[in-house]
């Protein structure tokens, strides 16, 4: 029992001068801190040699962004039932149609499923104003594929 004992209690200070070898080498990597503000030399009083801005110095104004406007064609996108692009119609920074340049066209099946799969995504992206909504259950092709193609196409419009 004693040797189990003094084995566990070796493990143990070994384990501790491992960790702090290790805490020893991460500091070495990490970047410092940054200097501390100075502080006060009474109670409540502000140092001397502290720097102020002129009260007659104002923030630069904010650029305005500037409205974006156009209709804007997405990448193709290769999956596995075919191709899909679409083209997105911003108006006033807002998205205001999503149109399918091409949908998944590799027999009736996936045509099917990327008819009724587009409404769809096109009613959630006006909605959410974003490519970054839920894919439809089902049409996990061409919900890649149109996702991907927006956001391409938002990217180019830099919206």
């Amino acid at each position: 029992m004693r040797v189990r004992a003094a084995a566990y209690a070796a493990l143990a200070s070994v384990s501790v001068l491992g960790i702090g070898w290790q805490l020893g080498s991460q500091a070495a990597v990490m970047p410092p801190l940054p200097a501390a503000a100075p502080r006060a030399t009474a109670a409540g009083a502000a140092p001397a040699a502290s720097a102020k801005a002129p009260a007659s110095a104002k923030a630069p104004a904010a650029a305005t962004p500037a409205t974006i406007s156009g209709t804007f064609p997405g990448s193709v996108v290769q999956t596995q039932f075919g191709n899909v692009q679409v083209s997105v119609t911003i108006q006033n920074s807002k998205i205001t149609e999503v149109t399918p340049l091409q949908l998944t066209n590799y027999g009736g099946r996936s045509v099917d499923i990327s008819n009724q799969a587009a409404p769809m995504l096109r009613s959630e992206v006006l909605s959410a104003q974003s490519a970054k909504v839920q894919s439809i259950g089902g049409a996990t092709y061409t919900s890649y594929g149109y996702l991907t193609s927006l956001q391409a196409a938002l990217d180019a419009a830099h919206f």
